[in-house]
């Protein structure tokens, strides 16, 4: 009952996720991403444990598709699982596991890759893909949002959606990104109108971190 993309900015090195699913909360156990390194999704009767666990893999070196492997190979009931991760060279990799018997599919496109299930139909992964590839010169976080919309839009899931999420990382330990609707009517609607008043502070919360004596005053 979730769609999602990870996907990799070729000019910039950033990293980021967008997700959506029925349930609440999906920002806080789904997506997981470090600077520099890669990010990885976890979801479908979700272990957060995966999160982490496979972008410390990526950290080490491995590639996208060895993290994948290693996270089936010593995960206990990984056959609920379904995952999904990108690497620092725009590689990808994604894993089904054998006891999902929804709707679900996972597409691979310029890097990124798009995964869902319990989904209204298997196009809904395949129009994410192709949406974030049609513009790549437009912001990261611009590019997740449009490929969750045409995700809604290709047929979402067969109930509402509830939560909403978008993960960015690019030079800091820090997000560059990081905005959750938990729980509401329509989350990707929220999550477009907190990425719209977002915009304007990006590069401002960077300044008070590293710069404080740079930051306008407000």
């Amino acid at each position: 009952m979730t769609f999602s993309i990870a996907g990799r900015c070729a000019r910039t090195g950033a990293f980021g996720l967008s997700i959506s699913t029925s349930s609440i909360v999906v920002g806080s156990r789904c997506p997981f991403a470090k600077a520099g390194v890669g990010a990885v999704l976890t979801q479908h009767r979700t272990d957060p444990r995966l999160g982490p666990r496979g972008l410390e893999l990526l950290r080490s070196g491995c590639s996208a598709q060895e993290t994948i492997n290693a996270l089936v190979a010593s995960s206990p009931d990984i056959g609920w699982r379904q995952l999904a991760a990108i690497d620092r060279q725009g590689r990808t990799a994604a894993y089904a596991g054998d006891r999902i018997t929804s709707i679900h599919n996972e597409v691979h496109g310029k890097d990124c890759v798009a995964i869902g299930n319990i989904i209204a139909n298997t196009e809904v992964p395949v129009a994410m893909a192709r949406r974030f590839e049609r513009d790549a010169g437009a912001p990261l976080p611009e590019r997740l949002l449009q490929a969750l919309e045409a995700g809604l839009a290709a047929g979402g899931e067969p109930k509402p959606v509830r939560s909403a999420a978008l993960l960015v990382v690019q030079e800091q330990d820090f997000p560059l990104v990081d905005l959750r609707v938990d729980a509401a009517d329509q989350p990707i609607a929220a999550l477009r109108a907190l990425w719209t008043e977002y915009i304007p502070w990006i590069d401002e919360f960077v300044v008070r971190a590293l710069e404080p004596d740079k930051a306008r005053v407000t």
